[in-house]
C-alpha cells in the first residue's frame, strides 16, 4: 500500500473556532498519527524536556481559584509559608540539575506581583539560578511590563501565566482575577525577549466545548507561548473542585495532540496529573505530541497535593521508552525560522 504523505505543517494563527473543533474531534488513532508526523517536522521526538518546579512561596494567596491548593479561602493541608532563602532554592535547582532537569520554575502564591524586597529577593533567585545554566521560568502572578523587563533584566527565561479553561468557563472558577487580567499579563511579557508559558487545566468541570474555546485562544495568540502545559486537575482535599470526575487519559491524549497540530513549534508540557498515569499513558502522550515532563525529588510539584514522579522514576521511564533529556536553551526558535531535528535513532 502507498503510503501518504502529510505536507509540511504551517505555522497558523488564523485558526477559526469550527477549524479547532474538526482537529479536536478527529478520531483518536488518527488524531495522534497527524500529531505525530507534525511534531517530528518541528521538533526532534527522541528528547524530553525534563523540568522542575520550586514553591519558592507557598500557600496565603488571596486569590478563589476553585482548584488550587494554596487559596486563602480553603482549608487544605497546605499552610502559608514566607518566602524561602535564595541559597535553599540554589541549593534545590543544583540538585535537579544533577538529576537530568534543564528547566526550573519558581512559584510564589502570589496575586499579583509588588515593587518590594520580596521581588528584589526573587529577583537575585533568578539571577543566581541563571548562572548555573539553567533555563529559569516564574509563575508569579499578574505583573506589570517593567516588572517584566526587570525580570528580564535578571536573566528569567520564561513566564507562566495559564488561561486554565474557556472564556465563557472562567468565571466558575474564578472570581478574583478576570481572563482579560491574565491575557495582559502574557501582553506585558511579550514587551520582553523572555519567552511565554501558558495553557490550561482539563477537569474542572468543563464541557468540551470549553476545551475547544481554550485551545482556540492560545492558538490564535501571535506568536504561539513557546510553551503550553497541559494539567489534569489534581483533586485536592477541602478545594470546592475536589470531588470532579477523574479525566480519561484519552482526553488527555487529545488535548495535548490538538496542541501539537494547532501550535507546531511550542513546547507541549505534560504537567499536573502524570502521577497518576501509567508508562503506556505516557508513552502515548510522547507519541501524541508533548516533548516536557515535571519531575521532582520531594514527589510533589509545588505543593505534596499535587504528586509528581521522582527523578529516578522519570529517568528510568524516558529509559524504558528510548527517550533522552533535552539539554537547555534548545527551544527558543523565532517562528520566521525552519527546524531540521535530526533523525531519530533507529
Amino acid at each position: 500500500m502507498m503510503q501518504v504523505r502529510r505536507p509540511m505543517m504551517q505555522l497558523r494563527h488564523d485558526w477559526t473556532l469550527s477549524q479547532v473543533e474538526a482537529i479536536y474531534r478527529t478520531p483518536l488513532l488518527e488524531l495522534v498519527f497527524h500529531a505525530a508526523s507534525v511534531h517530528r517536522q518541528f521538533h526532534d521526538p527522541s528528547q524530553v524536556q525534563v523540568c522542575k518546579l520550586i514553591s519558592i512561596k507557598t500557600g496565603g494567596c488571596p486569590e478563589d481559584c476553585a482548584y488550587c491548593s494554596q487559596s486563602s479561602r480553603y482549608q487544605t493541608e497546605v499552610k502559608a509559608s514566607p518566602l524561602m532563602d535564595k541559597d535553599e532554592v540554589v541549593a534545590i535547582a543544583a540538585r535537579a540539575k544533577a538529576a537530568g532537569v534543564s528547566r526550573v520554575c519558581l512559584g510564589a502564591a502570589w496575586r499579583e506581583v509588588r515593587d518590594n524586597r520580596q521581588f528584589d529577593s526573587v529577583l537575585e533567585m533568578v539571577r543566581s539560578v541563571a548562572e548555573t545554566g539553567l533555563e529559569v521560568c516564574c509563575t508569579l502572578g499578574m505583573l506589570n511590563a517593567d516588572q517584566a523587563q526587570r525580570l528580564e533584566d535578571a536573566g528569567l527565561y520564561a513566564y507562566n501565566h495559564n488561561l486554565d479553561t474557556s472564556r465563557e468557563f472562567y468565571s466558575t472558577i474564578i472570581s478574583t482575577r478576570t481572563y482579560d487580567d491574565r491575557l495582559n499579563t502574557i501582553a506585558n511579557v511579550r514587551k520582553t525577549s523572555v519567552t511565554v508559558c501558558s495553557g490550561g487545566i482539563i477537569g474542572l468541570g468543563e464541557g468540551e466545548v470549553d476545551r475547544i474555546a481554550l485551545l482556540h485562544q492560545l492558538a490564535t495568540i501571535n506568536p504561539h507561548p513557546e510553551s503550553v502545559p497541559v494539567n489534569v486537575l489534581a483533586k485536592v482535599p477541602g478545594t470546592p473542585l475536589a470531588g470532579e470526575a477523574d479525566v480519561p487519559i484519552t482526553e488527555t491524549v487529545r488535548m495535548i495532540a490538538a496542541s501539537r497540530i494547532l501550535m507546531p513549534r511550542s513546547v507541549v508540557r505534560l504537567s499536573a496529573g502524570r502521577a497518576k498515569m501509567s508508562v503506556s499513558d505516557q508513552a502515548l502522550c510522547f507519541m501524541a505530541g508533548a516533548n516536557s515532563i515535571f519531575s521532582s525529588d520531594t514527589k510533589a510539584m509545588l505543593t505534596r497535593a499535587v504528586p509528581s514522579p521522582d527523578y529516578d522514576e522519570d529517568m528510568e521511564l524516558l529509559s524504558t521508552l528510548g527517550l533522552t533529556t533535552r539539554p537547555p536553551y534548545q527551544g527558543r526558535v523565532s517562528e520566521e525560522c525552519s527546524h531540521s531535528p535530526q533523525p531519530s535513532p533507529v
